[in-house]
């Protein structure tokens, strides 16, 4: 494995640098309005994440200041913003909560670690040129994940809601618990829990045409949508400062907040902790990288241009290492608030550090403000934002379309809900390359002959074509490997048996990319029980890279017949053959 960093245009890797040589005046005032907006909307998302992933509400707003500042530096996305999210505050919380109490020192010290081998593990990707190692997270495992993290995430945020104490455990042995326990609920806690989502349905739903009828000239589209998480805080913090609902009616709040800004904190080096939370570490980096990826991919294609996926792999390494330093949890690209940055008119990654200054201002200023915020009401902003992430719509498409995908999707997501992230990761993973291999190890193979008077090719049982009984042009549609090797052979030997006039075979290679030792020994049984046979083996349509391949050995020189450029040519020569 080859490692390198090949420093050709070293601007390249600190993209703010072409930013700031190319940045105006008026987008100075663009990346201030999104940047205020998107820190508004971080501060209590980030406490709330904070709490999901068992964690002081203050690491959730570390999380927002070095790893968004590395990002907003190194990442080549001008509109994501980089800090915690549901999906990886889930992934600790199911991680650490196995070997720590939430909120403890080790809690934190264990989180530390995840933060810093997660980096590691994306830069040594980057490092290796190994990017593409995410793409064994299909979109159906990706998506099956990210529904069944929904599904966690709200079960386990219904006890806070509700104001019942619930253990940890599957989300069937929590809602279990919780109806055993639903009259022990405190009635004034679910008050605050259900007016808050409510209150977050509103703003989302109705508050940009609220204030359209009050005159505001507000588009349709407009961020202030996505203002319901301060909206939630600012009515619930009155409502129990007011009512005193804390001490007369027993809503739990979150207490002190401390502020000032964050230690540096050094992660516990233990080489056995280490290689324990290594498979974990793998799964938050790996997951993040897709994620924070996607949300950049989508962001580039709404202004034509893209993001550079080698370039995320630093960015987001460096910010993982970031977090691990200042007393923070694993990051990634959130899409509430990269939407939110968006559609706020952040045109740069100024607005970033913008939303950076929000979250120091309120770790300096602010944080009492925070000391009377419910627990419902976090619960409340949790579960509504990651509503937004389930998605079962296509189920039935993809079921029509390629039903496999919907088989690994579903058993991802069950497979998640009842043993776990890593398992089910695993397991969709697995299942993923099994069916991939099974595919591929079951390729199509045809006969073909030529389209009327043309160049052009087409399967014999399709078309009406023109074929000879003497030549059997048989097109393979895969690439030639171990998984498929002896079932090609067998395939073609049975045409062969069943067409006694064959005395020439032409293997049309239009789909065949590689051939691996397997496919190559197959190529030299084949090419001598066809010559036992009386049947010369000839090639046609063959790649550049699959030749050099077959040339780099014996081959060329050992078979029978011979490689034509094209199957046309092939045709015509062999026609006049008997």
């Amino acid at each position: 494995m080859a490692f390198q960093f090949a420093v050709k245009n070293w601007r390249s890797y600190i993209p703010i640098l072409d930013v700031i040589r190319d940045y105006r005046r008026e987008d100075f005032h663009h990346d201030l309005v999104a940047g205020l907006i998107v820190g508004i909307i971080t501060v209590p998302q980030a406490i709330a994440y904070a709490f999901l992933a068992g964690l002081p509400p203050q690491a959730g707003l570390y999380a927002c200041l070095v790893p968004m500042v590395i990002y907003a530096l190194l990442g080549s996305s001008k509109q994501m913003v980089v800090g915690p999210v549901a999906v990886a505050a889930l992934m600790v919380a199911a991680a650490v909560g196995e070997r720590a109490a939430a909120g403890s020192d080790a809690y934190l010290a264990i989180t530390t670690v995840l933060c810093l081998q997660a980096g590691l593990i994306l830069l040594l990707l980057r490092a290796s040129n190994m990017g593409g190692v995410v793409n064994l997270l299909s979109h159906p495992v990706i998506s099956g994940f990210v529904n069944a993290a929904a599904i966690l995430i709200i079960v386990s945020q219904l006890g806070p809601l509700l104001g019942i104490d619930s253990s940890p455990g599957s989300p069937l042995e929590r809602l279990h618990e919780l109806g055993q326990s639903i009259t022990s609920l405190n009635p004034t806690t679910t008050a605050t829990g259900i007016g808050s989502a409510l209150i977050m349905w509103l703003v989302h739903r109705h508050g940009v045409r609220f204030l359209q009828i009050l005159g505001l000239p507000i588009p349709d589209n407009h961020a202030i949508s996505r203002l319901g998480p301060l909206v939630v805080c600012v009515v619930a913090v009155a409502a129990v400062w007011s009512g005193d609902l804390d001490t007369r009616f027993g809503v739990s709040v979150i207490g002190e907040v401390p502020g000032g800004l964050p230690d540096f904190t050094l992660p516990p080096f233990n080489t056995e902790l280490w290689l324990d939370l290594l498979p974990t570490s793998a799964m938050i980096a790996i997951v993040a990288y897709v994620e924070s990826f996607s949300i950049g991919t989508t962001l580039a294609n709404r202004q034509r241009s893209r993001v550079n996926s080698n370039q995320e792999l630093i960015a987001l390494g460096a910010a993982n290492i970031g977090a691990a330093f200042t007393g923070a949890y694993p990051v990634a690209g959130s899409f509430s608030r990269s939407s939110v940055n968006y559609q706020a008119g952040g045109r740069t990654p100024i607005s970033s550090i913008v939303c950076m200054v929000v979250i120091v201002a309120t770790l300096l200023f602010f944080t009492p403000l925070f000391t009377l915020l419910p627990h419902a009401a976090l619960a409340a902003i949790v579960i509504i934002s990651v509503i937004g992430l389930m998605d079962f719509s296509d189920l039935k498409s993809h079921w029509h379309v390629y039903r496999q995908d919907t088989i690994t999707q579903m058993v991802t997501l069950v497979t998640v809900l009842a043993f776990g992230v890593e398992a089910g990761l695993i397991t969709g993973v697995a299942l993923s390359i099994a069916f991939f291999v099974r595919k591929t190890s079951k390729p199509h193979i045809a006969i073909v002959g030529r389209v009327g008077d043309s160049e052009q090719f087409r399967a014999a049982k399709r078309y009406d074509v023109e074929t000879f009984e003497h030549v059997a042009a048989i097109r393979v549609d895969e690439s030639l490997f171990f998984a498929n090797a002896n079932q090609v052979e067998n395939k073609i030997l049975k045409i062969i048996q069943r067409r006694s006039g064959t005395r020439h075979v032409v293997l049309v290679c239009t789909a065949v990319n590689m051939i691996d030792i397997s496919g190559l020994e197959m190529l030299y049984r084949l090419n001598q029980n066809l010559d036992r046979m009386g049947v010369t083996l000839h090639f046609s349509e063959v790649k550049n890279p699959v030749m050099r391949q077959l040339e780099a050995t014996n081959f060329v020189m050992e078979l029978t017949g011979s490689v034509f450029f094209t199957t046309d040519q092939a045709m015509k020569d062999l026609s006049q053959r008997r």
